[in-house]
């Protein structure tokens, strides 16, 4: 957000996170949908009904279970994190309800891709990460959105 400020506190700077999240999805997305996958927890390596969070079900419900990854295997302390992906049509403004969450910190461990994997599109409380097939097409996002950028002199 302006200001390098990290957490959208009115409807205006919610309005501005969504706008930038739906304006670099718009130029990702050559397809009629995207892959949405969405992560819960649990200690155990498969999950339990429902899976995923109350608030990721209500912000995105659809979601088969895909696949679980050990993200902690210290015994007696182990920790997995369940994938569940869903096509989901694409227009602007789909997925605000999930941005919106992510953005509070709420929901996080989205990702957002097309189905040949052409791109990642990873949003998290104050931004975004988008992993792109060269330098070259990372550069030229990067130069269209360089006024969006920190001001810290790493981009943090």
């Amino acid at each position: 957000m302006p200001g390098s400020k990290r957490y959208p506190d009115t409807e205006g700077e919610y309005g501005t996170v969504l706008a930038r999240h739906n304006t670099v999805l718009g130029e990702l997305v050559t397809g009629s949908a995207v892959l949405v996958i969405t992560a819960g927890y649990s200690d155990q390596p498969d999950p339990q009904e429902p899976g995923r969070s109350a608030e990721t079900i209500a912000a995105h419900p659809p979601g088969a279970y895909w696949t679980s990854v050990c993200v902690d295997d210290e015994p007696g302390f182990e920790s997995w994190m369940h994938l569940f992906a869903s096509e989901t049509p694409w227009s602007p403004g789909c997925l605000d309800l999930l941005l919106r969450r992510v953005a509070d910190d709420v929901i996080g461990n989205v990702l957002v891709c097309d189905f040949d994997l052409r791109w990642l599109y990873h949003p998290y409380d104050g931004g975004m990460d988008v992993v792109l097939p060269t330098t070259a097409d990372r550069d030229a996002l990067r130069s269209r959105h360089q006024d969006w950028l920190s001001t810290h002199p790493q981009g943090l």
